[in-house]
């Protein structure tokens, strides 16, 4: 017994978890998720960056908590491009700005689409799309430019694939910054809309003061995207986009559509990224060019790789590292690029394989490492 006790210790969490019958693990589900719609409230953690005074420096908890979600929905997102089906994708910003724009561009009085449509057909001056019909808008708009983006640059691979879509990110932002006439410029479109809910002490129910209502909206949709991105994970695309990561050659030559799955991927972390930034754009009720500069797409890419590329756990943690360590430690501005560029040396030389790997990429490093060692052995 006391063998067995042992090795029960020895074995990791996650192995725990996979092996616990099965009421436990949706008890368990259940109650993470419970805490994470309470954390709004829980001010007493040591961690816990609390600014309850909105007139004092800093973010409030609620809005950190916010941004840390919709970041978790990027980072999901990117995942199934990079994680899933191994494309470097530098441009990501781009799909989230598209997101962000869609909304704005459609569903603000004051966007210059909206007044076009408006001096067309005879409208009321207050008249514009309904935040409802923005949502399948941003989605489609997003999905459009993936698959715009991937037919016919897919065939590339690596360094150039990275390359051509980082490129794309900066068209989508200096475009948006350009056409005064459709986007305002440099000036952005203000009142964007907010999603429909009860007036509550004489303003609507999703604010810029409440930010915890933001935090719940994107909290259940980011509990949404992880679902389906586990069902995919495991559905035929899933295991498709998996030996296309491993040898795209010899997945072809099992008959693996690599282009056509590839296509996928790209489709649907487009429309996940659009999904994010109609968020962000929606809580900030202003959108401007500046928001999406490239150096957003490269903190995308990190989250994924630090948090472990190809585990949505792994990736939502980077996602949260990333984004609420920087606002925990707002005095050290100055410092803060300096302690990111340390922490990611640190992280790819201790953890190459990221914080929480898939098993597969875990062990598929520790092949690697074996295989070094016996080759040094060997010399």
């Amino acid at each position: 017994m006391s063998q067995i006790l042992d090795a029960y210790r020895g074995l990791k969490l996650r192995d725990r978890m996979s092996g616990a019958p099965g009421w436990v693990r949706k008890v368990g589900m259940l109650l993470v998720i419970a805490f994470a719609f309470y954390l709004p409230f829980l001010n007493i953690l040591p961690f816990a960056y609390i600014r309850t005074d909105l007139t004092s420096s800093g973010s409030d908890w609620a809005s950190v908590l916010f941004l840390v979600v919709v970041y978790m929905i990027v980072a999901v997102g990117l995942n199934v491009v990079i994680g899933f089906a191994g494309l470097l994708d530098l441009g990501y910003v781009g799909f989230y700005a598209l997101g962000a724009y869609s909304v704005a561009l459609f569903g603000s009085p004051s966007s210059p689409v909206v007044e076009a449509i408006q001096n067309r057909f005879g409208l009321d001056e207050t008249w514009a799309v309904p935040f409802v019909m923005c949502i399948p808008i941003a989605i489609v708009m997003a999905l459009i430019a993936g698959v715009t983006l991937g037919a016919p640059t897919l065939r590339l691979r690596g360094d150039y694939l990275a390359i051509v879509t980082l490129g794309f990110g900066e068209i989508i932002r200096i475009t948006a910054r350009n056409l005064d006439n459709v986007t305002n410029g440099a000036t952005g479109i203000s009142g964007v809309p907010v999603p429909p809910g009860p007036e509550i002490d004489g303003r609507s129910f999703f604010n810029t003061i409440d930010a915890e209502r933001w935090y719940w909206l994107a909290l259940s949709i980011l509990i949404l995207i992880i679902f389906l991105a586990f069902r995919l994970e495991h559905s035929r695309v899933g295991r498709a986009w998996l030996a296309i990561r491993e040898d795209e050659d010899a997945a072809a030559i099992m008959g693996v559509a690599a282009f056509k799955f590839k296509l996928w991927a790209f489709a649907i972390g487009a429309s996940v990224g659009g999904i994010a930034g109609l968020l962000f754009g929606s809580k900030q009720q202003y959108v401007e060019p500046n928001a999406f500069m490239v150096n957003l797409s490269f903190l995308f890419v990190a989250m994924v790789v630090i948090g472990g590329s190809g585990n949505i756990y792994g990736v939502l943690l980077g996602a949260f590292l990333l984004t609420y360590l920087p606002e925990r430690f707002r005095e050290f501005q100055e410092w803060r690029p300096f302690a990111f560029g340390v922490a990611l040396v640190v992280v790819m030389i201790l953890r190459p394989q990221g914080l929480v790997p898939s098993r597969r990429r875990a062990r598929e490093f520790e092949d690697r490492k074996v295989e070094a060692e016996e080759a040094a052995a060997d010399a």
